[in-house]
């Protein structure tokens, strides 16, 4: 079998060599817990945003296992809010980027590589990555973002402050707004198609707690799963008559692949309930959910506490306190349903209204 060598990201002038063997796909995605709350207008007090005082070069490696746009806007945040905190790219830092390209083999290999380099700080983007490296190192600091369940993906031992190499941002979302949602798209709902990677452990928690929640209301949730990103498709297809609406958690086997799934949802008229908003013009009717730029800029904010002196495992995960809601009504007019005028009143934002039918 050939296996492609893997693509590096060139980030300024730091440039991290090397192949690395390619196969599937994975990811990362919600489900419930505590941790740090972070509004998304919030500043942390323990975060300077003034330069450092040291100017020597730090040195941040970056990873996730696969690039969509939700993932590229953490990684976006955390370079961005380290800017802010003073540590900048050609002056005093220096950051590295890898992509697994959706493989965990290659996310372990990533990890591998990144250990043997030593860097300050290593950032996981997503729960495979974030997996890899915590399996990989127990003194490098360990810094994951959009993990949903860090907990149950056993990358720290609790909420709390983990007392080991391990810290970071997840995007868990609670699932009653999730349902508030769906029943004002669909008010009449009473079956919900899940969409979903069975090997993924965030998207087999969502499915778990989805099915606990919806039950005693009488709604009952029909699993598709979708070992592969090309089985997608098929999986969505597979519920035509069976479902009311179809809803998608951060799993990013499926957000890789979401223009397919909207292409086969469309085509059987069952409108997609999201959990990022970047699904919204990739086809999604309706998301409720964090804004990943300002995840990532929460987690830069632990990074720089961490490349000030402060011990990764002093610092409690942070979760997303606030969250938004976007709507396409192009999109809910392809599968048939008009989204209500209160509705749209509370979105903060709204896709381009579709062109009036001539």
């Amino acid at each position: 079998m050939f296996y492609p060598t893997l693509l590096t990201k060139k980030f300024s002038k730091s440039v991290l060599v090397g192949s690395i063997c390619l196969a599937g796909l994975v990811g990362c995605s919600q489900p419930s817990g505590q941790g740090e709350t972070a509004k998304a207008d919030s500043t942390n007090a323990s975060t300077p945003t003034t330069a450092p005082a040291s100017t020597d070069t730090r040195t941040v490696a970056i990873t996730a296992i696969v690039e969509h746009p939700a993932l590229d806007a953490v990684r976006e945040g955390v370079i961005e809010q380290l800017a802010k905190d003073g540590y900048k790219e050609g002056q005093n830092l220096k950051i590295t980027f890898q992509s697994a390209q959706g493989n965990t083999a290659t996310a372990g290999q990533i990890a591998k590589q990144f250990v043997a380099d030593n860097p300050d700080v290593i950032v996981a983007i997503a729960t495979p990555s974030a997996q890899s490296m915590v399996a990989a190192t127990k003194t490098i600091p360990v810094v994951f973002s959009a993990v949903t369940d860090p907990v149950a993906a056993k990358l720290v031992p609790s909420w709390e402050a983990s007392g080991t190499n391990v810290s970071g941002g997840s995007d868990i979302l609670p699932l009653e707004p999730q349902i508030e949602l769906m029943k004002k798209i669909v008010p009449t709902v009473k079956n919900v198609g899940y969409v979903y990677s069975p090997g993924e452990v965030n998207s087999t928690v969502v499915l778990k707690q989805l099915q606990e929640k919806l039950k005693p209301m009488g709604i009952n949730v029909v699993p598709a799963p979708a070992q592969r990103s090309t089985d997608i498709p098929q999986a969505t297809r597979s519920l035509q008559g069976k479902v009311d609406l179809i809803y998608t958690s951060l799993d990013n086997n499926v957000v890789a692949a979401y223009e397919a799934l909207y292409q086969a949802a469309k085509e059987i008229k069952v409108p997609l309930v999201a959990s990022d908003a970047g699904s919204v013009p990739r086809g999604a009717v309706a998301v409720m959910g964090v804004n990943y730029k300002t995840l990532g800029q929460e987690t830069g904010k632990i990074v720089t506490r961490v490349l000030k002196g402060e011990q990764v495992g002093t610092i409690k995960p942070v979760t997303m306190q606030k969250l938004d809601l976007y709507l396409s009504p192009k999109h809910a007019q392809e599968v048939g349903i008009t989204l209500s005028p209160e509705l749209l009143k509370e979105a903060t934002e709204v896709e381009p209204k579709p062109q009036a039918k001539q």
